[in-house]
């Protein structure tokens, strides 16, 4: 997870919302990365989507079984169907998501028993120093 913290810094010093996230299976680093969205020019690039494509890409499979996603922030709805459409077993996840989160805060599609995955939360892992990361990315753009 502190990785993933330091990838938030990175993308809050790119100019992008300070999100990281890392993929790991076995205790060995398999993907990392952070919010790349304004870069792109792609909404779909949150953090944990592009972490998502560089594991499968690594594994050679589009299936992360046994993996653990680490991200700073509580997944959104687009990021919480990818995880579960991915496979992934578990997920460790910082700060909550009052706005958007759709693993603890606005519903939990990671655990729906109506989907045929589901997957294994930790939440609130260096929640503090992931979300005063957003609170002060954010304070920062209001203030220009």
């Amino acid at each position: 997870m502190s990785r993933a913290v330091e990838l938030a810094e990175l993308a809050a010093s790119r100019g992008e919302v300070p999100v990281g996230a890392v993929i790991t299976k076995d205790d060995a680093l398999l993907a990392e990365g952070h919010n790349l969205t304004v870069t792109m020019s792609d909404p779909t690039a949150h953090a944990e989507v592009v972490v998502i494509r560089e594991a499968a890409q690594t594994l050679g499979d589009w299936r992360l079984n046994d993996c653990t996603l680490y991200v700073t922030l509580e997944p959104c709805a687009m990021c919480a169907g990818a995880l579960v459409l991915a496979r992934v077993a578990r997920l460790v996840f910082g700060a909550a998501d009052p706005k958007a989160g759709m693993v603890r805060s606005l519903g939990n599609l990671v655990q729906d028993e109506r989907l045929n995955h589901r997957i294994e939360v930790t939440s609130g892992t260096l929640a503090d120093v992931s979300g005063d990361l957003l609170r002060d990315f954010f304070r920062t753009r209001r203030a220009r």
